[in-house]
């Protein structure tokens, strides 16, 4: 989640106020957040975000919690294994996930996005979770093809007001399908856990600022890397900084451990004693979109065992 300035002005349309669907085309948390921003992995309050760079953007993981979670997933590999679902040792569970982007206008058409952007958006996805960016970026195994795309015309939630319920509205496809809403907040993005998907799913998903697609008008932040970054929290990675300076830390043992979230590319950065530097290059930081080019190998295991366990 990083702090936007600019946004534009976009095409009006007839109809204001109500919601208007187009057929498919092909951290940390306080006790005053609403419950709904509680449960997702991608939040920071208003005005937390500092110029030119993100905020802390989910509500706190504790040890206890992140270790609760790594427990669940086990059993719940375990359980898979023995009715025959699971990927073999060393493979990938590799597959094609269906996207619906819900483009959320106000009601004058402020907030659209054209074809050719959403088009562009799939292309990135496509590119990052495929480790095509970079020598050292591995290839998840996952691609996406749009299935379709939704536009509104709501004020409320163009600006992402009522979000629970608009989610819920507009969702589409299972547990498998990857919905991106289009919204104009003080956030770049905000995320659902896969493991949170059996107790909500009608929330599932990610929300993205809409000037951060390719093209978009987020300065250092509109090569469409943030949706990279919430749709990796969707398929279950945290933040690289997740832990600090400790050996769990993102539970990933090939992103070396930091003690904060970077801000721009400063390459070089070391804010921690344990070995290595830090990963400014990685989509799970906080990096410029110039700045990202990579999933590690552990990454790309963590997202296919992520997904065997709480989306195959």
């Amino acid at each position: 989640m990083r702090p936007l300035i600019t946004r534009p002005r976009v095409l009006a349309v007839l109809l204001a106020g109500t919601a208007l669907a187009f057929s498919p085309l092909g951290g940390q948390a306080t006790a005053k957040l609403p419950a709904d921003q509680l449960t997702n992995p991608c939040f920071a309050p208003a005005g937390a975000a500092a110029k030119g760079g993100r905020a802390a953007d989910h509500r706190d993981i504790s040890a206890a919690e992140q270790k609760a979670i790594e427990a669940r997933t086990a059993q719940l590999l375990q359980a898979k294994a023995a009715r025959g679902i699971g990927v073999p040792k060393g493979a990938l569970a590799a597959a094609n996930v269906p996207v619906y982007v819900h483009v959320m206008r106000d009601a004058a058409g402020n907030g659209d996005v054209t074809d050719t952007q959403i088009a562009q958006q799939l292309q990135v996805l496509n590119k990052t979770f495929g480790g095509q960016e970079s020598a050292q970026a591995a290839n998840t195994g996952f691609t996406f093809s749009l299935a379709g795309t939704y536009r509104y015309n709501n004020n409320q939630w163009h600006k992402d007001k009522q979000s629970s319920s608009y989610r819920k509205q507009t969702r589409k496809g299972g547990a498998n399908a990857l919905n991106i809403w289009l919204v104009d907040f003080g956030y770049l993005g905000i995320a659902t856990f896969p493991w949170d998907y059996a107790k909500n799913p009608g929330i599932d998903g990610i929300r993205v600022q809409y000037t951060s697609l390719p093209g978009g008008s987020a300065t250092n932040y509109n090569l469409g890397e943030t949706a990279t970054h919430e749709a990796g929290h969707w398929f279950g990675l945290y933040h690289t900084f997740q832990g600090g300076c400790t050996t769990t830390n993102d539970e990933v043992a090939d992103t070396p451990a930091q003690s904060s979230p970077t801000n721009g590319c400063p390459t070089g950065r070391d804010s921690c004693t344990l070995p290595g530097l830090d990963p400014i290059h990685n989509y799970m930081d906080y990096s410029y979109d110039s700045c990202y080019n990579q999933f590690t190998p552990n990454q790309s295991t963590r997202i296919s065992t992520m997904w065997t366990a709480y989306r195959a």
